[in-house]
C-alpha cells in the first residue's frame, strides 16, 4: 500500500477577484495570438521577458525576440491556411515573493485547416510569472513544456 505525501504549496492562493483578473488576462492574451494579433500578444510580456520551452534549445529573451518568433509562427500558419486555438485549463494562481503572481495551467492547442477536421496539436504544461506594472499584468517569465517532447 502506498502512502500519499501531502502536497506543499509554495505560494499562497490569491483572492477570487484577482483570480478572475488573471483568467481575463489569459482569455485576452490567448485570443490575441489565435487571431493573429501578434503585437497585442507580445505586448503582454515585459521588455526583458524570458520565454522558455522544451521545443527550443534556448529560451527566447526579451519582448523583441519573442515578437519576431511569434510573427514568424503566425505567418507560417496563415500560409498553410491553418487556425490555431489555445485553450487554457486547470488554472492555478498563487502569490510568490515580492508580489509576483505564479500562474500554472495546461494549454490544449488545436489546429484546424479550413475544410478539414480540427485536431489536438499539442498538450502543454505552462507556468508564468506575472508582474504588475502601471496597474496591468505582464508576463516576466514563461516556461512551457510540450507533453510530446522530453523535459530538458
Amino acid at each position: 500500500m502506498t502512502t500519499q505525501v501531502p502536497h506543499e504549496v509554495e505560494e499562497s492562493p490569491v483572492a477570487g477577484a484577482l483570480f478572475v483578473q488573471v483568467q481575463q488576462f489569459y482569455g485576452r492574451h490567448m485570443r490575441a495570438m489565435d487571431e493573429g494579433r501578434v503585437a497585442d500578444w507580445t505586448g503582454d510580456f515585459t521588455p526583458d521577458a524570458v520565454f522558455a520551452t522544451n521545443a527550443r534549445p534556448e529560451p527566447q529573451r526579451g519582448r523583441d525576440e519573442i515578437a519576431r518568433n511569434a510573427a514568424a509562427a503566425a505567418r507560417q500558419l496563415e500560409e498553410k491556411g491553418a487556425l490555431r486555438r489555445h485553450c487554457v485549463t486547470t488554472l492555478e494562481v498563487g502569490e510568490g515573493s515580492s508580489g509576483v503572481l505564479v500562474a500554472r495551467m495546461y494549454a490544449l492547442i488545436s489546429k484546424t485547416v479550413v475544410g478539414s477536421p480540427s485536431e489536438l496539436e499539442f498538450v502543454c504544461t505552462c507556468q508564468d510569472e506575472l508582474v504588475r506594472q502601471s496597474g496591468r499584468l505582464f508576463i516576466r517569465h514563461r516556461q512551457v513544456y510540450r507533453d510530446d517532447l522530453p523535459r530538458t
